[in-house]
C-alpha cells in the first residue's frame, strides 16, 4: 500500500508549517504523568503499571512487584534469605504503604521511619561521616541472638496556631531521642529522622533532564523573589563518579539504582551487587555467613525496574469552581515557585510511555531552606542542615486512602495539610504568611486542590 506525504513545493508554500507548542487548554489537566497516568482513585492508585509497554517490560515489572512485596528471613534459608543482622523493616511494602508513603513510628511492623546519624564534618567524598559502630544509618531491630544498634524513642511537643479569622489548628514538634544503644554513642552526634516517601512517577522523575533542573537553580536569589534553590551533588559509589541528586528527601541519592540497593543493604540488611558488604560491616554485628550478595542481580534489578514503571495517579475534580480558584491561589502565592507545575522528560527510547512527556510532578527537585522549624541539622554532601529537596505534590490527595491516615512532610510529624504549610519557613515564609492572611474560604479552595492532585 503507497502512503501518500505532502511535501513542500513552490505551489504550496502557504500550506508547511512548523510544528508549535500545544496551547494550554488543549492539553488534559487529569494527565500528571501524561501518558504514563492512571485513573484509579481508590487505595491501590498508587500501584499501576505504566501503559504501553513491551509483553517482556510488564513481566519485569509484574516480577519486580512479587519481590517488592516479598519479606525476607533470617540466613541462612531457602528463598529471601539474608535479613538483618541488623535492620529496620523486613520488606519494601513493609514501609512504603500501597507503594506509597509510611508511618512514622520505629521499630514497629508497621513502621517507616528511619533515623540517619552522623559526626560533624564531611568524609572523603564530602558526603556525612559515619558514627563508629553505628553508620550512616540506624537500624533499630536485630535478628535473633544480635542486638539493635539502639531504639528510638519518639514525644511531640503540641502547640496551636490561631489564624486571622480566628480558625485553630493543632501542630506538633517532634522530639527523637536513642535508647539502650549497643556501643556507647560518641558526643556531637547528628540525627536525621526520614519518612519512607511514595514510589509512583519515579521513572518520570528519572527522565526529566538534568539541564531542566539546572535551569531552576537560583543559588544567590538573583530574581530577588526569595528563592534561591540548588541541586545536591552526591557520590555514586557504583559508578565512582560525583552526579546529581534527585531522588531522597535532601536529594541525596542519584539514581533509583542506588536509591533501591540502598534501601535493601541500610533498611532489610540486603546485599547486592551494587552495595556487597553488610550495613554492620566492621561492626561484631554481621551475620557471620560468607553469601554475599545476598539477592541476584535479576532480583535488584527487577524492582528498580517496577518502581521505574509506575504510573502517576489521575488528577480529579478538575472542573470544580473551588478548586480551579485554589489552582489559582496556589499560583498567586508564589507555592509553584518551589512546587513547578509543569516539566517534561526527556527522550526515553526504551519506555516510550515515559519520553517526551509533559507531567506535573509540582516540584524543581532542588535543595531549599525550609527554615529552624523544620531543620535536622544533619548536612548530606551539599544540603546543609535547614535544606530539604521539594517534594512533588502529584497524588498527595490520595495519601489517606493509600496509607489509612495521612502523614506529610519529611518526619510525618503534620497530620493535615494545613499543619504541613504552617511548618514552612525559610525560603517559603513569604508563601506561608500569604497562606495565614486568606480568608478561610480561600484557604479552603487552595487545600481542595491539592487534595485534588
Amino acid at each position: 500500500m503507497w502512503v501518500a506525504v505532502l511535501v513542500c513545493a513552490p505551489g504550496v508554500f502557504m500550506m508547511c508549517n512548523k510544528p508549535g507548542d500545544f496551547a494550554e487548554e488543549n492539553f488534559d489537566p487529569r494527565l500528571s504523568g501524561g501518558a504514563a497516568t492512571a485513573f484509579d482513585a481508590t487505595s491501590k492508585s498508587f500501584s499501576h503499571m505504566i501503559e504501553g509497554m513491551k509483553a517482556w517490560d510488564e513481566h519485569i515489572h509484574e516480577l519486580g512487584d512479587g519481590q517488592f512485596e516479598q519479606s525476607f528471613v533470617t540466613a541462612p534459608a531457602p528463598v529471601n534469605s539474608g535479613l538483618g543482622a541488623i535492620f529496620n523493616n523486613v520488606s519494601c511494602i513493609s514501609c512504603h504503604h500501597n507503594d506509597g508513603k509510611g508511618t512514622p513510628t520505629a521499630g514497629a511492623v508497621n513502621s517507616s521511619l528511619l533515623i540517619r546519624i552522623s559526626l560533624p564534618g564531611q568524609d572523603e567524598h564530602g558526603g556525612p561521616v559515619a558514627v563508629p559502630g553505628f553508620g550512616l544509618q540506624l537500624q533499630d531491630v536485630s535478628v535473633f541472638g544480635k542486638q539493635p544498634e539502639a531504639r528510638v524513642n519518639i514525644s511531640y511537643t503540641e502547640s496551636t496556631f490561631t489564624f486571622p479569622d480566628g480558625v485553630q489548628v493543632n501542630l506538633r514538634k517532634p522530639d527523637y531521642a536513642l535508647t539502650n544503644p549497643y556501643l556507647p554513642l560518641p558526643a556531637g552526634y547528628m540525627l536525621s529522622p526520614r519518612m519512607a516517601p511514595p514510589v509512583f512517577g519515579l521513572g518520570l522523575i528519572e527522565a526529566i533532564p538534568e539541564s531542566t533542573i539546572l535551569s531552576f537553580a537560583d543559588e544567590n536569589d538573583a530574581d530577588g523573589d526569595g528563592i534561591s534553590g540548588r541541586p545536591n551533588y552526591v557520590w555514586n559509589g557504583y559508578t565512582q563518579k560525583m552526579e546529581l541528586g534527585r531522588f531522597g528527601l535532601k536529594a541525596n541519592a542519584p539514581s533509583l539504582q542506588i536509591q533501591v540497593a540502598g534501601a535493601y543493604q541500610q533498611d532489610m540488611g540486603i546485599t547486592s551487587y551494587v552495595f556487597s558488604n553488610e550495613s554492620s560491616v566492621g561492626q561484631g554485628q554481621g551475620d557471620g555467613y560468607a553469601d554475599d550478595p545476598e539477592i541476584p542481580d535479576s532480583i535488584m534489578n527487577s524492582v528498580v525496574f517496577y518502581v521505574r514503571t509506575l504510573a502517576v495517579p489521575a488528577r480529579r475534580n478538575v472542573t470544580d469552581v473551588a478548586i480551579m480558584a485554589g489552582e489559582k491561589i496556589f499560583t498567586q502565592i508564589n507555592c509553584s515557585g518551589c512546587h513547578k507545575p509543569t516539566l517534561y522528560t526527556g527522550v526515553n527510547t526504551n519506555l516510550p510511555t515515559l519520553s517526551n512527556q509533559r507531567i506535573h510532578p509540582y516540584t524543581d527537585l532542588l535543595l531549599h531552606d525550609m527554615g529552624e522549624g523544620l531543620a535536622d541539622g544533619r548536612p548530606d554532601f551539599t544540603a546543609n542542615g535547614q535544606e530539604w529537596r521539594t517534594m512533588a505534590l502529584w497524588g498527595i490527595g490520595l495519601f489517606p486512602k493509600t496509607n489509612g491516615t495521612a502523614f506529610y512532610l519529611h518526619d510525618g510529624r503534620a497530620r493535615t495539610l494545613e499543619e504541613a504549610i504552617l511548618w514552612h519557613g525559610g525560603e517559603a515564609e513569604k508563601s506561608r504568611e500569604k497562606f495565614v492572611q486568606l480568608t478561610t474560604t480561600e484557604r479552603n479552595s487552595l487545600i481542595s486542590f491539592l487534595k485534588s492532585l
